[in-house]
């Protein structure tokens, strides 16, 4: 993914860890075909980044990460 608005290698040397967060969030809303995401990234970051994802990514994302267990009857 080729991101034409930001200087990366800048961003990147300038704040390691918001870089970091950036490119995850533009991965999972406007990530090619075949990228493949970090589970451990997107758990270890999940509270910084859900509110700035697409609604249906993050419901998804939730609905893989997080799955509701059914209760005993």
């Amino acid at each position: 993914m080729y991101n034409w608005s930001v200087d990366e290698k800048a961003f990147k040397k300038a704040d390691p860890e918001g870089y970091k967060i950036w490119r995850l969030e533009q991965m999972i809303n406007y990530g090619e075909p075949g990228e493949k995401l970090s589970e451990k990234l997107i758990r270890k970051y999940w509270k910084k980044i859900k509110d700035n994802l697409d609604p249906y990514y993050r419901d998804f994302l939730e609905f893989l990460l997080w799955p509701k267990k059914k209760k005993a009857s």
